[in-house]
């Protein structure tokens, strides 16, 4: 690096020199800036300390840790299944296949609702109360990702403190966004890595799952015609949460409001009645009795084979969805696509070409043998 480069000192480090700031900022790996006299050091190469690279794990490792339940493996696991990178997805795939067969045993519960109906502080408390019953947890919170800047906060992990102390309970923030997948995919893949850790229990937030919760709060009013006729088809169960203290007589009402309900609705799940059910994540009441309603849910549908079935149609769905997935990236991966796109865009907001032409023109030089042959050279490892 030269030494006449300009200096980037951050905006937190003094303009003037002061002796009670003892912090050295590093700029790369070459040079320091001394906050106290302003001057740049050039370290002599010999003295630059050498980070060793960190050691790529192999399939059979990965395999092995996630079935001995080890959860740093674990998570490196998930985060290998979660990389963008195109060379990591076909090993991500393979550690996958063979965990498969000691997967399926796990009850998969999802948990949605509207911003501050407390899932967080649900999950964590029903998570801490399964926990000390002897089950093992794993809660997969997934955290919105920003359409401008691409980030995610992952911050469910710190707010469940409690549930975080647990040995028997594994939590995992994940961001929602995705090149070789997204949300659905990526959450899905993530259940099987931790049922085949030995997990008995999965909280996650996302549809997809055995047993699906709406948690909600008192007095929606005009919400409730909202989410009627879209998520609440969906639910087995409507909890209402923050139910105690002057809430709880609102709470009751509430339940009576979403109990007549569900009466005009269709059931989520065939041979299942949903009922609404109240509880409070912060005194911990009404949480056995919907563990209860799980366990008794299990037993009816997989006594009729509907519990099966539903995750069959789940799979099958899963491999439509990410056959989806795979052209639309091959598609829009494409080099003659992409260096296309710009004209084409521009002819379309013209009005020289419809949306249709467009897209006729676009299919039409799309080579599906030349993108395989693309994909399958960028997951080589």
């Amino acid at each position: 690096m030269s030494k006449n480069d300009d200096d980037l000192r951050p905006s937190w480090v003094p303009e003037e020199p002061n002796p009670e700031f003892a912090c050295s900022v590093v700029r790369g790996i070459d040079s320091a800036v001394n906050s106290v006299t302003g001057a740049k050091e050039y370290p002599d190469a010999v003295h630059l300390r050498k980070v060793p690279l960190r050691k790529k794990m192999s399939i059979e490792e990965y395999v092995e840790g996630v079935a001995k339940g080890d959860r740093m493996i674990l998570s490196k696991a998930i985060t290998l299944i979660e990389s963008n990178a195109p060379k990591d997805f076909d090993k991500a795939q393979r550690v996958l296949q063979a965990l498969l067969p000691r997967t399926g045993h796990a009850l998969r519960v999802g948990i949605t609702g509207v911003p501050g109906a407390g899932k967080s502080s649900f999950i964590e408390s029903f998570g801490t109360m399964l926990c000390q019953q002897g089950y093992k947890v794993a809660a997969l919170a997934v955290d919105p990702t920003s359409t401008i800047t691409g980030g995610s906060i992952l911050g469910d992990k710190t707010r469940m403190q409690n549930l975080s102390r647990e040995p028997n309970c594994f939590i995992r923030p994940s961001p929602s966004k995705g090149t070789l997948g997204g949300v659905t995919r990526k959450s899905r893949e993530t259940m099987l890595l931790c049922e085949a850790a030995g997990y008995d229990v999965i909280l996650v937030e996302t549809v997809g799952v055995d047993f699906f919760m709406l948690v909600v709060l008192t007095g929606a009013g005009d919400d409730l015609q909202g989410i009627k006729k879209g998520i609440m088809e969906l639910a087995d169960a409507i909890v209402v949460n923050k139910a105690d203290g002057d809430n709880l007589e609102r709470a009751k009402v509430t339940q009576g409001e979403y109990e007549r309900m569900v009466e005009f609705i269709r059931p989520a799940t065939e041979g299942w009645q949903t009922h609404a059910y109240r509880c409070s994540a912060l005194k911990k009441t009404g949480l056995l009795e919907l563990w209860a309603v799980m366990r008794e849910f299990e037993k009816v549908t997989k006594k009729s084979g509907v519990f099966e079935n539903r995750r069959q149609r789940q799979t099958l769905s899963w491999v439509h969805s990410m056959i989806e997935e795979h052209l639309h990236n091959l598609f829009f991966e494409d080099p003659i696509i992409k260096s296309r796109m710009p004209e084409v865009r521009a002819a379309v907001l013209t009005g020289v070409v419809s949306p249709s032409q467009a897209v006729t023109e676009l299919i039409r030089i799309f080579d599906m043998d030349r993108a395989s042959a693309r994909h399958l050279e960028e997951t080589k490892y």
